[in-house]
């Protein structure tokens, strides 16, 4: 009988803390989608160029900037239309394809961590997917 009120107590505990981080997603989602809807301007990329200034391209209402940017002034250098994003279905093919190097690659007769998320390869793999879709 005590073992059935300690896998009860465990079960409603687990119910509990359950409830509590799908409660604290939801809010943390609609956070976060406010602030995306809040700012129309998005940093691609920035590199410096010298010590006090620097190139950064920024999308802004479908229109992605290059801007040379110094301590005293902003000056646009180059004006196109932003691409445009990823889709679900080509960021999966990236994925598999990147899944499918790894696989098949020497890393994972030649490493101890082949084939695991711990594995350079794979995130190596993964980084080069992902860039594909910047």
């Amino acid at each position: 009988m005590d073992g059935v009120l300690v896998a009860l107590r465990v079960l409603l505990s687990l119910a509990v803390v359950l409830g509590l981080i799908w409660v604290l997603r939801r809010r943390l989602d609609r956070g976060a989608r406010a602030r995306i809807a809040a700012n129309p301007v998005t940093v691609v990329g920035r590199q410096n160029v010298g010590q006090k200034a620097s190139v950064v391209i920024v999308d802004v209402a479908g229109q992605r900037f290059l801007l040379g940017v110094t301590d005293q002034q902003v000056n646009v250098l180059h004006q196109a239309d932003a691409p445009a994003p990823a889709t679900e279905v080509e960021f999966a093919v990236a994925m598999s394809g990147a899944v499918a190097a790894v696989s098949s690659g020497p890393a994972l007769s030649t490493s101890p961590l082949g084939g695991s998320i711990l594995s350079p390869a794979a995130w190596k793999q993964t980084a080069a997917a992902l860039r594909r879709f910047r």
